[in-house]
């Protein structure tokens, strides 16, 4: 009786009388860990007993990774109960679109959810693509842009599968057979991925998916810049130089037909969107306008004269920016 009564007083009456903490479960951490840092920690009354509670209830292996809140005054029944059916705290993190897994893994990792270097092993390994049902050697391309609330310290294959998730949502509507060119799902991916790096008007998107398609019809080659930087990602110190379009790698459009070998970043349903349903026009070329705008041009002289006027031209080049941009474009 007496036994009877000390269990329940640690259980129900007992309470936890410091301050709210927050206690982290990690990722595969056994039971008696748990129990020990708890009692530790002295958010629990008697290990020996919340043990023995928890082995006769069977919910030794039912407490959740990540980290939970522990409100003052919390009876070891409370602490159970949020371990066990609690919602983990999570962290806010928005990938923008035309990121590539090399950036949000940096992203990811500044915001403690997984170690930068880890995830790019994960992301770029064939067997985990493979898992996923993504025809290409990486994940790339199917990283879906969106704003996540991930536990930190989560596994790199945990976060992937959630984005591979939200890009399969997104995308399920979309019929990928109405494409110009009859291209498969995969190679409008890897479009769309392009059309997103080309430019931060959201308005210019169907214009330069279909310069892209016009190119193809005519087997020029789409000659575009991000292509190129992206299959030299990982020493690419952000100058991009002549010998760079003059190197052949998978990547580069300037010296390879066609499509590059996979995606180059991660496009949002917007740039998917303009790939499936591009602008019908004759335009071959585009320049910039260093605002995030195009110059567009159906012959090679009209083009060296935009390149003269917008590239070429120093004055035109400074201040501007595609933050400038009138937001009803975007």
């Amino acid at each position: 009786m007496l036994a009877g009564v000390r269990v329940y007083h640690a259980i129900a009456i007992w309470e936890y009388d410091g301050p709210e903490v927050v206690f982290e479960i990690k990722s595969g951490e056994p039971f008696s860990s748990i129990n020990g840092r708890l009692y530790r920690e002295k958010i629990i009354s008697s290990a020996k007993v919340f043990y023995r509670y928890s082995k006769y209830n069977k919910i030794m292996t039912s407490f959740r990774s990540g980290k939970f809140l522990i409100k003052s005054n919390s009876t070891m029944l409370d602490v159970i109960k949020e371990l066990t059916e609690g919602t983990p705290i999570t962290t806010k993190v928005t990938i923008p679109e035309g990121k590539n897994l090399y950036q949000i893994a940096e992203i990811l990792e500044a915001k403690k959810i997984v170690s930068a270097d880890e995830f790019i092993k994960v992301a770029k390994d064939p067997t985990t693509a493979s898992s996923l049902n993504i025809p290409f050697e990486t994940v790339e391309g199917y990283l879906y842009p969106e704003t996540y609330q991930f536990n930190q310290k989560m596994k790199p294959l945990e976060v992937i599968k959630t984005m591979v998730r939200v890009f399969n949502q997104k995308t399920k509507d979309l019929d990928f057979s109405i494409n110009p060119r009859n291209l498969t799902k995969a190679q409008c991916i890897v479009l769309a991925s392009v059309v997103e790096k080309e430019t931060g008007a959201g308005h210019e998107r169907p214009i330069i998916a279909g310069v892209f398609f016009n190119r193809l019809k005519k087997r020029m080659r789409l000659q575009s810049d991000p292509t190129t930087i992206y299959g030299i990602w990982e020493s690419f110190n952000g100058n991009l130089k002549k010998k760079h379009l003059l190197e052949k790698t998978p990547y580069n459009t300037y010296k390879i037909g066609g499509l590059p070998k996979g995606p180059i970043s991660n496009p949002g349903l917007a740039s998917i969107k303009a790939v499936l349903n591009p602008e019908s026009h004759s335009y071959l070329y585009f320049v910039s306008q260093n605002d995030g705008t195009h110059v567009f041009s159906k012959t090679y002289v009209e083009h060296k004269e935009a390149v003269n006027q917008f590239q070429k031209n120093y004055k035109a080049r400074q201040g501007k920016s595609w933050r400038n941009l009138n937001k009803s474009k975007n």
